[in-house]
């Protein structure tokens, strides 16, 4: 039987996390909003939230993935402390099923060479 991963990010999670996060609404033609909204400077505040929140599979599928983009940013600025990466990767391993389709997305398994990959990329192979 084929396990149903969450694929999309959902309206509903949109909507939810906007509320209890503070995060710009999604305009009547926006697209990638999971990516808009991603903040390096709030690594840590989207990390605890992950944590303290109960959310739904929904909302953990779309809130990763603001974190993966947030985090991704921080490497490429060189911001990124190693505590979040490792907070980060637990969360994706302990959370694995619902994050499959992110991993997969972010670790570019068709792409040998790392120079043409996410800077996260690296990070994320660690965790297939």
């Amino acid at each position: 039987m084929e396990k149903n991963y969450p694929k999309y990010v959902t309206g509903h999670a949109v909507k939810s996390l906007c509320s209890k996060l503070n995060l710009k609404a999604q305009g009547e033609f926006t697209q990638d909003w999971e990516y808009e909204v991603a903040d390096a400077s709030r690594i840590t505040e989207f990390l605890d939230a992950y944590e303290q929140y109960p959310w739904d599979v929904e909302e953990k599928f779309a809130l990763m993935i603001i974190m993966i983009e947030s985090c991704n940013d921080a490497l490429v600025e060189g911001t990124c402390n190693p505590e979040i990466i490792n907070v980060l990767k637990h969360h994706l391993i302990l959370d694995a099923d619902i994050h499959y389709n992110t991993l997969r997305y972010w670790a570019l398994l068709d792409e040998p060479e790392l120079d043409n990959c996410f800077a996260i990329t690296p990070i994320i192979r660690e965790i297939i």
